[in-house]
């Protein structure tokens, strides 16, 4: 009994961890510290999960998809299971193309996903919520960073157009005349540029492309998409491979989420816009980019639809909204009161400001009025 308190007090320590030690923590269940004062049966747990409801839930639940939201799952799933030892979210952090097929196969209860479900997936999706839809719930904002690794090199401003040319191997060299034009005063060197990409279909690669699409037409000619469509470069896989390789490879660049490059010390590279001055990679300048969003959804599909062209001041136009995927009716009766359970947690006030510290951004309040609402809605 000593050794079971021992861990119930360690998981709700882990809950309040740094951003630092994010990347240690494991989504996948198998660790069952879930401790706290109230278990399953609702109510309230202490400490940092004080605010988590576990209104009965119980079980295990299945969820996969999004990489780029593993690190704030991690500590949502901490915080939760810390407070309902009866509930277990076992969450495979892979990608959000196979997080969509595992939903729609029936294989998962909810799926993460950087990109809405389009329309054959919703249709998809009517085979296994009886009755119902899959719908996009905006959980996670952020911003996707460009991470870079030249040695003597610590800062780097780079814009839409000299990116897409990076990404489509028409620049090869760091000191190729555009990207010195940004960067007046910096030694870059006579280096080869090693451009990393993703090796599956990943939402985190959409957003880049629907980025590059809408800013640098003339320079990015490929279709935005989850499958990297330009030739050349090499590929990693998932968020932490691409971060793996940036960060040891000298004469690299790869895109993902922030905060795989603040747990690494990457550095990161500052988007010229248009703006007043070039944008840094933040929670705080992807939120002002994602407050401009507009629910692009109908009925309780919170959809959202970014400004990827924005040349508002302070704002990073290089951003994801992580959605989680549930079916509004027709979900499993004996895992519907643990996901709901789980995702209004996710979704509270207390979950949300998590996100900042994790170097994520918090959905704007407005939009995550209704996700909460809807959240509770679900049957």
């Amino acid at each position: 009994m000593k050794l079971q308190r021992k861990n119930r007090l360690r998981a709700t320590a882990l809950g309040v961890i740094a951003v630092s030690s994010a990347l240690a923590l494991t989504a996948c269940g198998s660790d069952n510290n879930g401790g706290g004062t109230t278990g399953g049966t609702g109510g309230t747990a202490s400490g940092a999960a004080s605010n988590v409801k576990c209104d009965g839930a119980k079980g295990q639940v299945l969820a996969s998809g999004s990489s780029a939201q593993k690190n704030a799952m991690d500590l949502w799933v901490k915080n939760y299971m810390a407070a309902c030892k009866d509930a277990q979210i076992n969450y495979k952090s892979s990608s959000s193309g196979e997080g969509i097929v595992a939903f729609t196969q029936g294989t998962v209860a909810f799926a993460g996903s950087d990109s809405p479900l389009k329309p054959e997936q919703v249709a998809d999706s009517k085979k296994v919520c009886t009755g119902g839809q899959g719908i996009n719930l905006p959980m996670v904002g952020g911003p996707i960073a460009i991470g870079f690794h030249v040695e003597g090199v610590d800062s780097l401003v780079l814009d839409a157009s000299s990116l897409a040319k990076i990404f489509s191997g028409k620049i090869t060299k760091w000191n190729d005349e555009a990207i010195a034009k940004l960067n007046p005063g910096a030694k870059l060197p006579d280096l080869a540029i090693q451009a990393f990409h993703r090796s599956e279909d990943s939402g985190t690669t959409e957003n880049l492309t629907k980025y590059l699409s809408a800013t640098a037409k003339a320079d990015w000619t490929y279709a935005p998409a989850k499958k990297w469509a330009a030739p050349g470069g090499q590929a990693a896989s998932g968020s932490a491979g691409v971060a793996a390789q940036v960060k040891q490879t000298n004469g690299a660049i790869g895109y993902f989420e922030l905060s795989y490059a603040s747990s690494q010390s990457i550095k990161t590279v500052d988007i010229n816009t248009g703006a007043s001055a070039p944008v840094k990679a933040s929670s705080a300048n992807a939120s002002t980019a994602i407050a401009a969003a507009k629910i692009a959804g109908t009925g309780k599909d919170l959809s959202l639809k970014l400004d990827y062209a924005t040349k508002a001041d302070n704002a990073y136009p290089i951003v994801l909204v992580t959605y989680e995927v549930a079916c509004d009716k027709g979900n499993k009766a004996a895992t519907l009161p643990a996901v709901k359970s789980f995702l209004s947690y996710a979704a509270s006030a207390d979950g949300q400001k998590l996100l900042t510290d994790a170097s994520y951004a918090p959905i704007p309040s407005e939009i995550n009025a209704k996700v909460v609402e809807t959240i509770k809605s679900l049957q």
